[in-house]
């Protein structure tokens, strides 16, 4: 009688539940993940040498907003600020595809159709990003910036860095970008199944608590009014994502998407 041998531990290809692809080991995933991260820094190398045609002009741009003249302290403060700007511009460049990446790197086990609709949202995702960007820059960062500007001014006299003062504007513009990510985020779940309208709307309360510990990771001052209305903001984009996935989603509100 022939004995029937089982592979060890890690050498056996098992399927997948949908029967679309092979599971991979830990040290797979491992090698799966250098490829993704690898490809995704390949293309934000891409991005920030196209940056550099326009760091310049930008680094101008985002100056002047200050209401003041920037000074560096350091000899190298202004190569810093550069880069940086061309960092921000560069990833902004790359995010499509660094999106990708990391999506890619996580959706090898879902279905199809679930695939289709996760790369399906990375146009929305980056266009809601930039979106973000634009709108912080040209609504919320002047008010940032006349409230800094004029908090205890006969006091104390402004006069910021260049190196602090860009390192302020980059992060508020890049975080308050992701927050604006958030509807393309909840509809695109919403589209996978894991969450309905209904589910939403009865965490909102949760949704408040989140909102506001966000706000104070993306706020660039802690007063109660700046923290007040960027939590009101956020907000507002999950009850948003809210309404996105109740008419967005069939059977969004009170049963699972079906597959389209």
């Amino acid at each position: 009688m022939a004995t029937q041998l089982i592979p060890p531990p890690g050498t056996q290809q098992e399927q997948l539940n949908d029967g679309e692809g092979a599971v991979m080991g830990f040290f797979e995933h491992l090698d799966e993940l250098r490829v993704r991260l690898f490809r995704a820094m390949l293309g934000l190398a891409v991005g920030m040498i196209i940056a550099l045609l326009v760091a310049s002009p930008v680094v101008s741009y985002l100056a002047a907003s200050s209401g003041n003249f920037l000074i560096a302290i350091s000899p190298t403060e202004n190569i810093s600020i550069f880069f940086r700007v061309t960092l921000m511009i560069g990833a902004i460049i790359a995010s499509p595809i660094i999106t990708y990446q990391l999506l890619m790197f996580i959706i090898p086990g879902l279905t199809n159709t679930e695939k289709r609709w996760v790369l399906m949202s990375i146009p929305a995702t980056t266009a809601m990003f930039l979106f973000g960007v634009v709108f912080t820059w040209l609504i919320l960062m002047p008010a940032y910036n006349m409230f800094l500007n004029g908090f205890l001014a006969t006091v104390i006299k402004p006069q910021w860095t260049g190196d602090n003062y860009f390192g302020f504007i980059t992060s508020v513009l890049f975080w308050h970008g992701v927050a604006f990510e958030t509807p393309v985020v909840f509809y695109v779940i919403g589209r996978l199944g894991l969450i309905t309208a209904k589910q939403m709307l009865h965490f909102w309360r949760h949704a408040v608590v989140g909102a506001a510990i966000f706000a104070g990771f993306i706020a660039p001052t802690y007063d109660p009014i700046t923290m007040i209305a960027i939590t009101i903001i956020l907000f507002s984009l999950y009850l948003f994502s809210v309404a996105l996935v109740a008419f967005g989603v069939p059977n969004g509100w009170s049963g699972p998407p079906k597959a389209v």
